[in-house]
């Protein structure tokens, strides 16, 4: 399972991504919109964790575009 987290708080951010790595899932993670704009239209997700109050594109916007 591929999983993106858009998420801007890097501890936030990395302690969500630490504990899904050892669950064995694949993660990347977006700091903004823009980055998971590009990301989520780039590569196939089974799953997005998507933050409302991100900084440029807010995670409405994100969710509306993808």
């Amino acid at each position: 399972m591929h999983i993106l987290i858009v998420e801007d708080e890097k501890k936030l951010a990395s302690f969500i991504k630490r504990g899904l790595r050892e669950a064995s899932y694949a993660v990347d993670v977006a700091p903004d919109g823009d980055e998971a704009i590009f990301l989520a239209q780039t590569n196939t997700y089974d799953l997005i964790v998507l933050d409302i109050m991100i900084p440029g594109k807010d995670g409405i916007h994100v969710c509306r575009k993808l």
